[in-house]
């Protein structure tokens, strides 16, 4: 058992009352780490609250325990520790008060600023939930299937459907196990990527009609504004998982995908295949994520912006081919 894990161990059997968040827009690893480690507090008897700035993603909705997470910006109450998934800097939660308690610190993002009272970082695991598979396991509690689920869908989810290089045998082998505790994995792929609406639908048309490639053919670049959401009689929410179609294009190495938030202010998701390392590009503008994954907030005009986004990416597709 690694060291963190028995720290992490004995401060949850010496406390009682627990606060459980993850960063804001919270995508599949973060709900899945996040429920998967509630429900196995609430096992062990556990008093335990959830606690987001942002609500998950529409088609996670369906989920056991998702409708009963807290969308609140501060954290009301008193609490033994805060558990703290899958969140390189405290502030990414976009939740104040969680520094009140005795924080803990769960994360596989490099660039992690180590903000707890105990930090465990792992860059090797696919998704934060095989981290918290571990301490699930090492709490002694029984895998049970919302255990299971949760720990599943944030895995299929962080990893791109199992298509990211940050895959090792040791994912499967906990699939595996997950598989053995009763999840259908047809069904959730179903219920997770396979819940379009007709707006959804059309939104995703309309962003990627407009995709448009840098001159090497290697780069996709494609937007999306507040009054393409509405003429498509949708919203942001819509466009989960359209960064990916252009990747099914072999020439395609990386996608950079602009959503304008207010004014110069855009939110920028981006994608790559095997080793190109685009994590360190968001990180470069104050984002983060994974090498295949990742996304930051920039500010500015857009086609500048576009420009030297299209630059580093293309720099790192070049260094990646060297």
């Amino acid at each position: 058992m690694a060291p963190e894990i028995a720290q992490i161990v004995d401060a949850v059997r010496t406390r009682q009352r627990f606060v459980v968040s993850s960063h804001a827009r919270p995508d599949g690893d973060a709900i899945g780490s996040q429920l998967a480690m509630v429900y196995a507090l609430r096992a062990l008897g556990k008093h335990v609250a959830v606690v987001n700035a942002d609500a998950a993603p529409a088609t996670l909705m369906a989920l056991p325990g998702v409708p009963e997470i807290q969308i609140a910006p501060r954290v009301e109450g008193t609490y033994d520790a805060a558990l703290i998934m899958e969140c390189g800097d405290l502030s990414r939660t976009g939740v104040t008060g969680l520094d009140a308690s005795f924080v803990i610190n769960i994360d596989h993002h490099p660039g992690n600023t180590r903000y707890g009272h105990i930090n465990w970082f792992d860059a090797r695991a696919a998704a934060c939930a095989e981290m918290v598979f571990d301490v699930v396991r090492a709490l002694g509690v029984p895998l049970s299937l919302e255990i299971a689920t949760h720990v599943y869908v944030a895995i299929l989810t962080d990893t791109g459907s199992f298509h990211y290089s940050s895959l090792s045998p040791r994912t499967f082998d906990i699939c595996r196990q997950l598989l053995e505790a009763g999840v259908d994995p047809a069904r959730i792929a179903r219920q997770v990527f396979d819940d379009n609406t007709p707006s959804r639908l059309r939104l995703s048309g309309a962003v990627l009609s407009g995709m448009r490639l840098d001159p090497s053919g290697r780069i996709a670049v494609i937007y999306l504004d507040r009054e393409m959401a509405r003429a498509a009689g949708g919203t942001y929410d819509d466009t989960e998982g359209v960064i990916n179609q252009p990747l099914t294009v072999n020439e395609i190495q990386a996608v950079i995908f602009f959503k304008k938030t207010e004014g110069d202010e855009y939110r920028v998701s981006l994608r790559s295949k095997g080793d190109i390392d685009i994590g360190a590009i968001a990180k470069e503008f104050g984002g983060g994520g994974h090498r295949n994954a990742a996304g930051c907030t920039v500010v500015g005009a857009l086609e500048s912006l576009q420009t030297t986004l299209i630059e580093k990416v293309g720099r790192a597709i070049e260094w990646t081919a060297s």
